[in-house]
């Protein structure tokens, strides 16, 4: 498809329209002077028309100059080749068409010179002129003596045939000015440069044919006349290739072209100043050298004149970069020396010739110790064969002049303590040669302390120094892997009750325990075996080769040995306790399931109130599983509202009236209730009770108030859990659930068991005593079961006391459980506390309780549990069918 915006096509086009008017010229027979003008004027004309069109295409300002340089060169070369047809019927040597031809030719030969991406400068700039001129001045005395000199002799008047030839002269002088700027192709903006260099020695070679016709009378030939309107093609046409876009020295295939030719254009002068020599002396034998001997001298002279201030100057340069490189050899001398390293020259037998001062401060050896000795003495044997090969293979590639020239070698060096001292050395061939090499050492002896402490540092853990977990694992892998492998185990030790000693004494008192701790281990375990600290007050011991039951003797010993006495521990004796975990090797089982195993385990003995071994079974791993899915499923629960709040109510016994309800949650999952027992103590150990028992707070209080703003005086009483306590703002959540439900403090009973006033005895008062500052009412639910002394009914002023209903499932069947029901009853009347009975599910219980003088109760028999509509139609019912059925 032809894109008719393309600035090619109309260049095209006016190239086609000028072949067609050359052809006609050619068939018409006319002049070669008009074939030639024409032919120039149509391949000029195409090349000034694409330079000017891709000159407002390219980005780069530099390039788009010199392309406009020659557009205009080729415009005004092709206004001289037009008219000369007319000119040459002048009676003049140089016409105005030749002046013309003569000022395009130097615009060109402007635009050649900026097409150049890196112009030379300074010394280059005139090593480049001197090249010029001496490939000039060559390139004259070949013509002056092939050309020139016959037509001189038969010419009439010199003066016009030295006027004639200045023209192609001056297009030489150009050529050769221009050709070292462009044709090195670290400089060259390649291959437009090049175009126009060939332009600009067609124009010389043509100006130089037809000069000689001039001269001699004759007609030019059309072969050369064919040289400049092909180079103008050339020209018209490189603009537009794909490689006139860049610069060709970013191609990475024409780095060697690069360096390859460099040599080769640096030559030419050379070969030319050659070529000349041999053409003279081939004419002076052939019979002698025709013209003016001054013009041949003179070009003669000034050749060997510039070659020999080109030679003075290289030798000046010369001079120059050895000083350079001394200076260089004494800057990389001291710089090695004051970064620590020690410089030296040998030869490749190890003999030294030259030591700097700095292997007396690094190794403690005068220079002069070691001048003329060889390297080898003070290397160590073991390192000694491979430096030796090395600097052997050194020395044969210097003599097959090939190869890198440089090596470095790792040895030990001994210093003049007799100590060996880590080394790395780079030998590098000595730029001047004579077979010597330069030697830079450097002592690695604190980096090599520094690697040794980072990898030990890696698998050892800092405060016990015994190997860390990363260090376990690993070590557990090799193992495994290993034929026999199931007569492995470990065991996974956890320090009961630790985490007191870091509140109570500061954690680093608790770092300096777990080093008397794994000190005591270590001396219980066998020699084979491998200790490690697992984390916190965790260790793991890895067993190797070992039965079932001297493993579980080996974990008991653990036990005993970490209980066996008391650490000391900042002026103070401290008793810790051990859990221990034993897990077997199975033939199937991975590395980190085994160590998953025994830390099970461990937790299950944790579990069990701690200092005991547990060996793990399957059904540990599928407990901790199960208990997983059931965190995660309560923790959706709560996201889902699948919660509900059931009541059961508490009556007065003597009057059968309903006095409070007793808040219970229910977990309705999949339209079937979990059972409460199943999910509390997962809630709790998660921490999920905390938001779980805010939302019962909030939710009961507000249905409370709802019932008591019906003119029902009833209460609600909720249980309260450990961590619901020991929540950061659980004294302020429960205020505010009573400010947003409007519920009065005083119809708010909380109730604990007695275990919770025992543990974090102090901290737990202390909230519970913040609550009854509010105004809420204390009880403490599940009375005479545990452990909480009765001086702690001084401590917390409790409203209530409800008796545990394994003492209520006794009544009338059990004389010791009826007495000790009856002693509780006794003891909160003596008190002035309310007691409450938990749990009457017989009429018999009902009667001895009402006999005793129990104050309330609550049970199936009085009621069961019920949702919020089922207490709405209890407040309207009368219980009186209670005491009926008593």
């Amino acid at each position: 498809m032809i894109r008719w915006r393309d600035p090619r096509v109309p260049l095209t086009a006016a190239v086609v329209v000028g072949v067609v008017g050359l052809v006609a010229a050619l068939v018409s027979g006319a002049p070669a002077v008009v074939v030639e003008a024409v032919a120039g004027v149509v391949t000029a004309a195409a090349a000034a028309g694409s330079l000017f069109a891709a000159a407002s295409r390219v980005i780069s300002r530099r390039r788009a100059l010199a392309w406009r340089w020659l557009a205009g060169g080729s415009v005004t070369w092709l206004l001289g080749v037009g008219v000369r047809p007319i000119a040459d019927g002048a009676p003049f040597v140089v016409t105005f068409a030749d002046l013309v031809l003569l000022a395009g030719t130097a615009m060109i030969a402007v635009g050649t010179t900026l097409s150049a991406v890196r112009p030379a400068r300074g010394h280059a700039l005139l090593r480049d002129l001197a090249d010029s001129y001496v490939c000039a001045a060559s390139i004259l005395v070949i013509i002056w003596v092939t050309l020139v000199g016959p037509v001189y002799r038969d010419a009439g008047d010199a003066g016009d045939v030295a006027v004639t030839f200045a023209s192609p002269l001056f297009c030489l002088i150009l050529a050769c000015v221009v050709g070292p700027a462009v044709v090195p192709i670290r400089r060259s903006a390649w291959p437009v440069g090049l175009a126009a260099l060939a332009v600009l020695a067609a124009v010389a070679t043509s100006e130089t044919m037809t000069a000689l016709a001039r001269v001699s009378g004759d007609t030019p030939s059309l072969t050369w006349m064919w040289l400049a309107p092909v180079a103008f093609l050339v020209l018209a046409v490189v603009p537009w290739s794909g490689r006139a876009a860049r610069p060709p020295d970013l191609e990475e295939d024409e780095r060697f072209l690069r360096e390859s030719t460099s040599s080769l254009i640096a030559a030419v002068p050379l070969f030319l100043v050659a070529a000349a020599a041999v053409v003279v002396l081939l004419k002076v034998i052939g019979g002698g050298v025709q013209g003016p001997p001054v013009v041949l001298a003179s070009a003669c002279a000034s050749i060997v004149a510039v070659l020999l201030v080109r030679m003075f100057v290289m030798l000046l340069e010369t001079g120059r970069l050895r000083s350079l490189l001394h200076l260089g050899e004494r800057q990389l001398h001291d710089l090695a020396e004051s970064a620590g390293d020690v410089v030296l020259l040998c030869d490749y037998d190890g003999v030294v010739r030259q030591i700097g001062e700095g292997v007396e401060i690094t190794y403690g050896y005068r220079p002069e110790e070691l001048v003329g000795g060889k390297i080898f003495d003070y290397i160590h044997p073991e390192d000694v064969p491979g430096i030796q090969g090395a600097l052997s293979a050194m020395s044969l590639e210097e003599e097959a002049e090939e190869g890198p020239g440089a090596c470095m070698v790792a040895c030990r060096v001994r210093a003049s303590d007799g100590t060996w001292r880590p080394a790395e050395s780079v030998a590098t061939r000595h730029v001047r040669g004579e077979g010597l090499l330069l030697v830079t050492t450097r002592d690695i002896s604190d980096q090599e302390a520094l690697r040794s402490q980072v990898a030990h540092l890696t698998f050892h853990d800092g405060v016990t120094g015994l190997p860390n977990r990363a260090y376990f694992e690993e070590r557990t892998r090799e193992v495994l892997g290993r034929p026999g492998a199931s007569s492995v185990a470990v065991v996974f030790l956890d320090l009961d009750g630790f985490t007191a000693v870091n509140d109570s004494v500061g954690h680093a008192s608790g770092d300096y325990l777990l080093g008397q701790a794994a000190r005591r281990l270590r001396a219980a375990i066998r020699t084979d075996d491998t200790l490690a600290r697992w984390g916190g007050d965790e260790f793991a011991v890895l067993l190797e080769a070992v039965d079932a039951q001297t493993a579980v003797d080996l974990a008991e010993r653990l036990v005993r040995t970490v209980s066996s006495e008391p650490f000391r521990v900042a002026d103070r004796d401290i008793a810790l306790t051990a859990s221990v975990g034993v897990a077997f090797a199975a033939d199937d089982v991975s590395s980190a399931d085994l160590i998953r195993n025994a830390d099970v385990a461990m937790a299950r003995a944790k579990e069990l109130g701690g200092r005991r071994v547990e060996v793990f079974a399957a059904h540990m791993h599928a407990d901790v599983v199960r208990r997983l899915e059931l965190a995660a499923d309560l923790q959706r629960a709560l996201l889902e509202d699948q919660f509900v709040i059931e009541y059961q109510p508490v009556v007065d016994l003597a009057t059968s009236r309903v006095t409070a309800v007793e808040a219970l949650v229910r977990w309705c999952q999949g339209g079937e209730f979990v059972p409460p027992e199943q999910f509390l103590g997962p809630a709790e150990d998660t921490g999920l009770i905390v938001p779980l028992s805010e939302w019962i707070l909030r939710e009961a209080c507000r249905e409370v108030a709802t019932w008591r703003a019906s003119a029902w005086e009833i209460g609600l009483s909720l249980n309260l859990s450990a961590r619901q306590i020991m929540a950061p703002r659980f004294v302020e959540t429960v205020e505010s659930a009573l400010v947003e439900s409007g519920l009065p403090p005083s119809a708010l009973t909380l109730e604990v068991i007695e275990e919770m006033l025992v543990e974090d005895a102090e901290q737990t008062i202390t909230r519970l005593s913040e609550l009854r500052t509010l105004g809420v009412r204390l009880a403490i639910d599940d009375f005479g079961t545990g452990y909480a002394s009765l001086a702690l009914l001084r401590q917390l002023p409790v409203d209530m006391i409800k008796i545990d209903p394994s003492f209520v499932s006794g009544l009338g069947c059990d004389e010791t459980l009826t007495l000790l029901t009856r002693t509780i009853v006794r003891l909160g009347h003596d008190l002035g506390l309310i007691v409450v009975a938990e749990g009457i599910e017989r009429p018999e219980q009902l009667e001895l309780l009402r006999e005793m003088g129990c104050t309330r109760g609550q049970g199936f028999l009085v009621a069961r549990p019920m949702a919020a509509r089922g207490v709405d139609s209890l407040m309207r019912t009368s219980l009186s069918s209670l005491g009926t059925h008593a």
